[in-house]
């Protein structure tokens, strides 16, 4: 059964992988359910849903359906992005490659991102669209100095991926917020992904991890110290934990194994980053990384069942893979043939034979002798 732990209390690394920290999500359930990431074609999306105007100028198509309200004006949005110039192949822009979503305060966002925050504020969170944006709410009469891709004049299309939003802080910013403020911010948001996790809603629940470490970007951790950094690595390593959680649920193993890696270069013992990245390799073919990551887990938990039983289960693969080679070999090669008589053997019984012949026939001449 899945379950999030209730303890709020610290746990040591020693302990099972189901208790490693607080709020953590525990993954013992073996049903998946299938999903597919966005699209990393080269060229916009093929979409087929009805085109809706937001405006003259802006235009969206629903790739896949959000849930919930729509954003408010100055509600904070985390979006992921891919841009291209209206009719061309070149994608100037891909925020899922950088693996790091954009922070857009809704009425706030640069004068090049009005289009994208007319069609950000008509999107659900979770919703996924296509949008197209007029030259004039892009980069406009110049064109781009950044992406020289972008001409002058030039319409626009975003494939656009609304994380979530927070409507708390009223548009105030991440560089505005204290460093307590984004970690309650993150905390928050951790708290509502583990509800819906379960719920068995892993999309939701990693659109809101997600947006927490969104709160927690490398710019921010990079300036923390002594108690600030831990307490921001005490929310922001438990949600790619659960990020992890919910990719092996969606058969994501590639970025499952991703995420516990981030935790692993914070926290190289960490018991649940080392068994759910083995869990992700085992499930990928990766025998002997999932077994070395198995072992260094049982090392820290010695212990932990669940860490043994999949210990052995490597261990009857290993087994039953033996057993299908020795019979795969046999087959080509047949059954082991019997052993001929080797050549000196048959000479030696020649030579025997024929030296008693000759004895026999002398003894016979010499009785007609007599």
């Amino acid at each position: 059964m899945a379950v999030l732990e209730e303890d709020p209390a610290p746990v040591p690394a020693a302990d099972s992988t189901s208790g490693a920290s607080d709020d953590e999500i525990t993954v013992e359930e073996t049903s998946f359910v299938h999903t597919e990431p966005p699209q990393d074609g080269t060229a916009p999306p093929v979409v087929t849903s009805d085109l809706e105007v937001l405006n003259d100028k802006v235009k969206k198509q629903v790739i896949k359906e959000g849930h919930g309200k729509k954003p408010s004006r100055f509600a904070t949005c985390f979006v992921h992005y891919r841009a291209w110039v209206q009719g061309s192949s070149h994608k100037f822009e891909d925020t899922w490659q950088e693996q790091h979503p954009i922070e857009l305060v809704l009425g706030k966002e640069k004068k090049e991102m009005t289009g994208l925050g007319i069609g950000v504020s008509n999107m659900r969170s979770g919703e996924r669209a296509l949008l197209h944006v007029n030259w004039e709410l892009g980069y406009g009469k110049e064109g781009s100095f950044s992406f020289p891709n972008v001409p002058p004049m030039a319409d626009l299309v975003y494939e656009v991926e609304l994380i979530g939003f927070d409507d708390v802080k009223e548009g105030k910013a991440r560089s505005d917020m204290t460093v307590e403020e984004r970690i309650e911010a993150a905390d928050r948001r951790k708290i509502e992904g583990n509800e819906y996790f379960k719920e068995k809603k892993f999309e939701e629940a990693m659109q809101q991890y997600e947006m927490a470490i969104a709160y927690m970007g490398d710019d921010f951790m990079f300036q923390l110290f002594g108690k600030y950094r831990d307490m921001a690595l005490a929310v922001k390593n438990p949600c790619h934990l659960n990020m992890a959680a919910c990719l092996i649920k969606l058969k994501r193993f590639d970025e499952a194994i991703a995420q516990c890696t981030i935790v692993l270069s914070e926290d190289e013992n960490n018991v649940k980053a080392l068994f759910r990245r083995g869990k992700a390799r085992a499930e990928l073919g990766q025998t002997e990384s999932a077994r070395e990551d198995f072992l260094k887990a049982k090392k820290y938990s010695p212990e932990d069942k669940e860490i043994q039983r999949e210990l052995r289960s490597l261990a009857e693969q290993d087994k039953a893979l033996y057993q299908k080679q020795k019979e795969l070999y046999k087959g080509l090669f047949g059954p082991r043939p019997e052993p001929k008589p080797k050549a000196s053997n048959f000479l030696v019984l020649f030579w025997r034979w024929l030296v008693s012949l000759i004895g026999y026939l002398v003894k016979l001449f010499k009785r007609k002798d007599e």
